[in-house]
């Protein structure tokens, strides 16, 4: 899987974030020919090559000719509606302007159709977002981490005045997001680039197992006591892996069987990684059941929660565990019966298990009136010839 991590030591923000994709292979062409599709003038972007503390960096500039009103969110959202971007890009200028407005309209205390966007509504605003939706979708990630964000300290002159460093809005943008302040007087996270991140990222407190294959840096504007860039790592994720999970358990006697069954669709849809009931017999003779959740460590609290919540039980019991994952991927198989996907564990580069998907082995089985069997095995044999002549398609 292609991820991408964040890693916001220096904070965040919109142009930093278009900095680090140029630099990454974002061509500034594609992305002018994105911008073009918006009804906006009176501009000129360029990246360029820079070092911060002996670090090179991609630079991005937006110039604007004049200055400029502030706009409405709905005059901004006419914008990208108005536009000719594609349809998925519209959709997630709109969310991430959307998620600024919110924060912006619960700070102020005035109705969301009523927010003036300042500096976030300026041109350069507008077209960091834009930057920013066009080049993870042309870099193509599968999934995206962040890191912590560093917000820095002290105070900050805005169109509505000084106000404290995190600015009000970004902090509510950021609202359960991790952040963490600095010995640096600055403002480090800006609502633009803390809009963007929302949006795409899952944050997690340290990087995940990660093989690393190209890293980007953007550069932000000021000179710092710390290289001032974004660090973008981009690898594929390490799916085998020696790691930490919770395993949480209780014991149940008077659930109904329908809230036993709703607890597990709800605990799956969370996230957990399984989820399983044992018949047991508890005290006063009453037939039980234990409830085993296995979830990662992240998710540790909205587990238990979930389970307090709909079975009313009393006490939980957590243990931590080690587990080893195989590397995982799925295939095409060409069989007789149609193309069957298959799915392949590795462990330490072996092959360890190849199982075909039992609801593509179902569907041709029916569809060519042979036993389940002979697509299973068909599919076997074709994962395994595909293997040996190293033509294996995803």
């Amino acid at each position: 899987m292609k991820v991408a991590y964040f890693d916001c030591f220096a904070g965040i923000s919109g142009d930093m974030i278009a900095g680090a994709l140029l630099d990454l292979g974002l061509p500034l062409a594609i992305l002018e020919e994105q911008l073009a599709k918006v009804g906006l003038d009176g501009y000129e972007v360029s990246a360029g090559r820079m070092q911060k503390y002996h670090i090179g960096a991609t630079k991005f500039d937006v110039t604007v000719a004049a200055p400029e009103p502030a706009r409405t969110f709905n005059k901004v959202r006419d914008l990208i509606e108005e536009s000719e971007l594609p349809e998925a890009a519209k959709l997630d200028v709109l969310a991430i302007f959307t998620r600024i407005a919110e924060a912006e309209a619960k700070v102020h205390g005035v109705p969301l159709d009523e927010v003036h966007f300042h500096e976030v509504g300026a041109t350069d605003a507008i077209i960091d977002v834009i930057a920013a939706v066009t080049g993870l979708g042309y870099l193509g990630f599968e999934k995206i981490y962040a890191s912590p964000i560093a917000t820095g300290t002290g105070t900050v002159v805005t169109a509505h005045g000084v106000l404290p460093v995190p600015a009000p809005a970004t902090l509510e943008i950021l609202a359960g997001a991790p952040i963490y302040s600095t010995q640096i007087h600055a403002e480090l996270a800006t609502p633009t680039g803390a809009a963007i991140l929302a949006h795409y990222a899952t944050f997690v407190a340290e990087m995940p197992a990660v093989r690393p294959e190209k890293t980007g840096y953007g550069a932000g504007m000021r000179d710092l006591e710390i290289p001032n860039v974004l660090r973008v790592i981009v690898g594929e994720l390490a799916a085998e892996s020696d790691e930490t999970v919770t395993l949480i358990e209780t014991n149940i006697d008077d659930a109904s069987a329908e809230v036993l069954g709703y607890t597990m669709e709800t605990l799956l849809a969370q996230g957990a990684l399984d989820v399983w009931f044992t018949p047991i017999q508890m005290k006063k003779n009453r037939p039980g059941v234990m409830l085993s959740v296995l979830v990662a460590d992240a998710l540790t609290e909205a587990a238990i929660d979930t389970i307090l919540s709909e079975t009313g039980t009393l006490g939980l019991r957590i243990s931590k565990h080690s587990r080893v994952v195989a590397e995982r991927e799925l295939l095409d198989a060409d069989t007789a019966f149609g193309s069957i996907r298959v799915k392949i564990g590795r462990h330490k580069g072996r092959i360890t298990s190849v199982a075909p998907e039992f609801d593509d082995c179902r569907a041709a089985a029916q569809a060519h009136a042979v036993p389940l069997k002979e697509v299973f095995a068909a599919a076997q044999k074709a994962t395994r010839r595909q293997i040996d002549n190293g033509n294996m398609q995803r």
